[in-house]
């Protein structure tokens, strides 16, 4: 199961990933944690891992991507001739630790070193040709926004988590998503997350399709705490374990 993990800067994403792929991994699941986020370097410090080499590189690296994708990304050839599964995945593009392995297409590294297309590209490209076992989850924890969508990345996911803070912005954003979901018969799940007794309420309010609503995470002190010092994500919450089922 390939799982697209959506929503604006700062809802919450990051953590959302983390704490399913620590769950899932109780669960006895292997998890596969793509780090899409080119402008995020935190993700992997919640799961207590090193960033891996940029996946980029195992196909020339990103200005070799963009030169190949100059006539556009449509009329380029194939970057993946056949199919790979997770364990043929080299080594130096994975960070491991238990049932978690942590890979990323790239990362923004220097001003001025132009666009994150290619690693848009090269996700295009390889999720298409990832073979899943019966136990393996892929989750993809996006960036910030809705470009995946207009990238085409979004396409290669079974299930979309639309993860929701208590702002106007976030909730019209789930309603754009919902609307690019539909259009690419994808099912999309809304993930309330740093809900509290005071916003809930009005939140729930605003939502257009209440019924997408599968998850409700409270603010949870432990977790930002855990985001200001960068600290792993350690805690097992019932509302994650609800949360996969739900999914299920």
């Amino acid at each position: 199961m390939k799982i697209l993990i959506c929503g604006k800067g700062g809802c919450g994403k990051s953590t959302i990933t983390t704490l399913l792929a620590k769950e899932y991994a109780r669960q006895g699941k292997r998890v596969l944690v793509a780090d899409c986020d080119e402008s995020n370097f935190g993700l992997h410090q919640q799961l207590g891992l090193g960033l891996p080499q940029d996946f980029t590189d195992y196909v020339g690296g990103k200005q070799k991507v963009m030169q190949l994708s100059a006539g556009g990304p449509m009329n380029m050839d194939p970057l993946f001739t056949k199919p790979m599964t997770i364990d043929q995945i080299p080594e130096q593009y994975i960070s491991r630790k238990d049932n978690i392995l942590l890979m990323a297409p790239g990362k923004i590294k220097n001003a001025n070193e132009g666009c994150a297309c290619a690693f848009s590209i090269v996700m295009c490209m390889f999720l298409p040709m990832l073979q899943m076992g019966e136990n393996d989850v892929l989750l993809m924890d996006m960036e910030a926004g809705i470009e995946h969508f207009g990238r085409g990345t979004a396409n290669n996911g079974d299930k979309v988590l639309m993860v929701i803070d208590p702002s106007l912005e976030s909730v019209k954003l789930a309603e754009k998503v919902s609307e690019f979901c539909q259009g690419i018969s994808h099912p999309v799940y809304y993930v309330l997350n740093k809900v509290t007794e005071r916003n809930e309420e009005a939140l729930v309010s605003k939502i257009a399709a209440p019924e997408k609503i599968i998850c409700r995470l409270p603010l949870k002190e432990e977790l930002t705490d855990a985001g200001l010092s960068g600290d792993p994500l350690e805690g097992s919450y019932d509302e994650i374990r609800k949360l996969i089922d739900a999914i299920a």
